[in-house]
């Protein structure tokens, strides 16, 4: 996906909407966020950095936000499915080339891909939190647990890489475990103290919320 805190526009700042804008925010990326109601801008200008009061619904307006310059951009507005069928294609059209878009239902899901949307999101099913980390790529997925533990899969931060995990100091830095790894075209097995992780591999990490925040932000 890119550099991580590669900017990303949200277009749509309802409580998912908002949610993502303020992870991304929180994670250190730059974020662009559009709504057309005064009063939802207002209530988040402190939190993000750039947050502007626009009908995303018009093709100018978007253009003259500079939206078409952003590599990433995440629609936010699934309760009006015209809108945001409205809002994705003209992204499309302005060449967005990795757009993540909220889908209410399955029917609205297949609609959003197939008129560009090239990842469709269900907010009863991926917390804002989550998604976060998928757009700006520093998780490939992430769970938080309702114990206060969450469980990602990523990439393994450079620290891990060549060392077995034993001795890669992951667990007193971070707090964390890894529970399984992947290498390519295998399937994942469970990681013991004597792995060694290398380049191309993919890891799952275990551990409380918080440390497993640090982790990422960190990789």
């Amino acid at each position: 996906m890119g550099d991580a805190h590669e900017p990303v526009v949200v277009v749509g700042l309802g409580r998912f909407g908002a949610s993502i804008a303020l992870e991304l925010t929180r994670q250190g990326t730059e974020v662009l966020a559009i709504d057309a109601s005064h009063d939802v801008v207002q209530a988040v200008s402190r939190d993000i950095g750039q947050v502007v009061t626009a009908d995303c619904t018009d093709l100018e307006t978007l253009r003259q936000l500079g939206v078409g310059d952003y590599r990433r951009a995440v629609v936010a507005v699934g309760d009006h499915l015209e809108d945001s069928i409205l809002v994705t294609s003209l992204l499309v059209d302005l060449g967005v080339p990795d757009i993540w878009a909220r889908a209410i239902s399955t029917h609205h899901g297949r609609i959003l891909e197939r008129i560009g949307a090239h990842h469709v999101v269900f907010p009863e099913q991926d917390m804002g939190q989550r998604v976060a980390h998928l757009v700006s790529g520093t998780a490939l997925d992430y769970l938080r647990l309702d114990d206060g533990c969450a469980l990602a899969k990523l990439r393994p931060p450079r620290g891990l890489i060549d060392v077995p995990l034993g001795s890669s100091e992951i667990r007193d830095r971070y707090r964390v475990t890894v529970v399984s790894i992947k290498r390519r075209d295998e399937e994942f097995t469970s990681a013991t103290d004597d792995t060694v992780v290398r380049r191309g591999d993919i890891v799952l990490v275990v551990g409380r919320d918080e440390d497993v925040e640090k982790l990422l932000e960190d990789s």
